[in-house]
């Protein structure tokens, strides 16, 4: 043997740990290749880790999932005393309310409000999983409750209206995190952007549908399909532009930047032609002597740097696509 046994058991921790260098390991290798007693004492070196770690890796496991139960245990206890204070509110309405004779009106609104703030505190200490996720939920239909309550007991017709305008700016905001979230993202795989897109669409359509049939300006209606429809063009174009194209991200910066451009400059004209007042285009000019004249001028510049900044992407986007090639080709 080239290597004498003292001189490898001295190496075998460190082997076994793999804390030496190469050299080393190929010298305790070959050793242990032609010397059977060595091997014996790293085996049993092993053996003897593995009897001392195992115990120690349950009883870490054992106290990490008691301390979970606990902190679980504790949020839970939290979230129902804090959900008894926010009762109090609502125990003194009905007490006045019985009292005074005036019904229980009062008391099932502020019933509703203090479970807007329950929502935000309690939900998240109760909830196991998925505390986002459900904290959101509980937000959005204490929210839309209290609207319907307050919308009820005034005696008003402006609760769709309302209601619907919130849920697309909840949606708006959140849809992006909520399709993440772990129960929703199983379920959609690769096609979270387009569930965002078509949350967002939805409830920006049923947005504009309200507000079509319960405003009561005449003709209110036509006005929201002419002007929802470029957005709906917007919103999924974009969700293309940035999604589908195999480009970089300059030449997808080129694209967005230009489409969003157009679809603003055209936006009025295909607003106007849906209306009925047939096909015009926005003045060329820079006059804002008045609203007419201000609204063409801003289309128009909006297209000139539109397009101007797309111009500067995209040659950046093509040089970065030129020297692609020649970097890979001086580099072999």
């Amino acid at each position: 043997m080239k290597y004498n046994c003292e001189l490898i058991r001295d190496l075998l921790p460190l082997y076994k740990d793999q804390a030496c260098s190469s050299e080393s390991v190929a010298a305790v290798e070959e050793h242990l290749s032609e010397c059977p007693a060595c091997t014996n004492i790293l085996n049993e070196m092993k053996s003897c880790d593995e009897t001392i770690d195992t115990p120690m890796i349950r009883e870490k496991e054992t106290v990490i999932a008691d301390q979970a139960r606990f902190f679980k245990r504790r949020g839970a206890i939290a979230g129902c005393i804090i959900g008894a204070l926010f009762s109090i509110p609502v125990l003194i309405c009905m007490l006045i309310d019985i009292v005074a004779g005036s019904g229980l009106s009062w008391s099932f609104i502020v019933l509703t409000a203090m479970c807007v703030p329950a929502s935000l505190v309690v939900v998240p200490l109760l909830m196991k999983e998925n505390k986002a996720l459900w904290t959101l939920t509980a937000f959005t239909v204490s929210l839309l409750t209290l609207l319907g309550v307050c919308c009820l007991y005034s005696g008003g017709t402006w609760f769709f209206i309302a209601g619907t305008a919130v849920l697309f700016g909840l949606t708006l905001i959140f849809a992006p995190f909520a399709v993440h979230a772990k129960p929703v993202a199983s379920r959609l795989g690769n096609n979270k952007g387009a569930a965002a897109i078509g949350a967002i669409t939805l409830t920006f359509l049923l947005m504009m549908i309200c507000i079509g049939l319960f405003s009561r300006a005449n003709g209110f209606a036509a006005y929201t399909i002419a002007y929802a429809l470029p957005v709906f063009v917007y919103m999924w174009g974009m969700y293309a532009l940035i999604r589908l194209p195999k480009w970089n991200g300059y030449l997808k910066a080129a694209s967005c930047i230009l489409f969003s451009a157009l679809v603003y400059f055209f936006s009025d004209t295909f607003a106007l032609l849906v209306l009925g007042y047939g096909l015009r285009f926005p003045t060329f000019g820079f006059s804002f002597g008045d609203m007419l004249s201000a609204n063409d001028s801003t289309n128009w510049l909006v297209l000139i740097i539109g397009t101007a900044l797309a111009a500067i992407f995209a040659v950046i986007g093509f040089t970065k696509i030129t020297k692609a090639p020649t970097d890979r080709r001086n580099t072999k």
